[in-house]
């Protein structure tokens, strides 16, 4: 009786684990998503502006979805000289996995 206790105890301890990294993926599944969605509003900005954005190196915060969402946007010039590389980096709560998005864009 006592082994079969131990026994049980040990699976019972090895699900309580399990259950603690599916909830911390789940979250940061959840986090990933909703950085994904305010680098896409950021990337449609960017697209949608009349005027292209500068060469260089440009950051900023935005609220989104109740959290603030820190970015980091990289524009570099391409061999067409007609288009623009932008690299944009959104990153959300500490320990979290940054979301990276590059897209061109037509200088006009």
């Amino acid at each position: 009786m006592l082994v079969a206790l131990a026994v049980f105890s040990l699976a019972a301890l090895a699900l309580v684990r399990l259950q603690g990294v599916t909830l911390r993926t789940a979250a940061d599944l959840d986090s990933k998503a909703l950085g994904q969605i305010v680098a896409r509003n950021l990337m449609v900005e960017v697209q949608t502006d009349a005027a292209p954005p500068s060469i260089g190196s440009e950051e900023g915060d935005v609220e989104n979805g109740g959290r603030r969402w820190h970015w980091v946007r990289m524009v570099k010039a391409t061999s067409d000289k007609r288009l623009l590389q932008v690299d944009l980096t959104v990153s959300g709560q500490a320990g979290t996995s940054p979301v990276v998005l590059s897209f061109v864009r037509a200088v006009q």
